[in-house]
């Protein structure tokens, strides 16, 4: 499937929405390096960052929302290849707790995993 041209269609409200908190998301984040870099923080701030601002939770969202358009949009057997496309992105938390692993399957919320 040639994904160059292919267009997918979000609400705007949601797209809004997403763009938000990703916008959040990167700004902190940079920020937190900034501090991290500058001795100011360490690595237990960036776990508050994400405990407190519920990220995990948001960007699972945020996958949903997408994962709902491919669906609604796209044929069965493309939103498989994308899936499977998906599988082969990196995921922490393999054998060493700073590794990527593949314990995960699929990037759009269809797999089962709540958000």
């Amino acid at each position: 499937m040639d994904l160059s041209c292919r267009e997918l269609r979000i609400p705007l409200g949601d797209a809004v929405a997403l763009l938000r908190d990703l916008n959040e998301f990167v700004v902190s984040l940079d920020r937190l390096g900034s501090r991290q870099a500058s001795g100011a923080a360490d690595e237990s701030t960036v776990g508050a960052f994400v405990a407190d601002w519920d990220v995990a939770r948001r960007l699972a969202h945020a996958r949903r929302v997408i994962g709902i358009a491919l669906d609604a949009q796209l044929s069965p057997e493309d939103n498989a290849e994308i899936d499977a496309l998906c599988d082969q992105g990196r995921f922490y938390g393999g054998d060493r707790a700073d590794s990527p692993s593949a314990g995960q399957s699929g990037c759009d919320g269809r797999s089962g995993r709540p958000d």
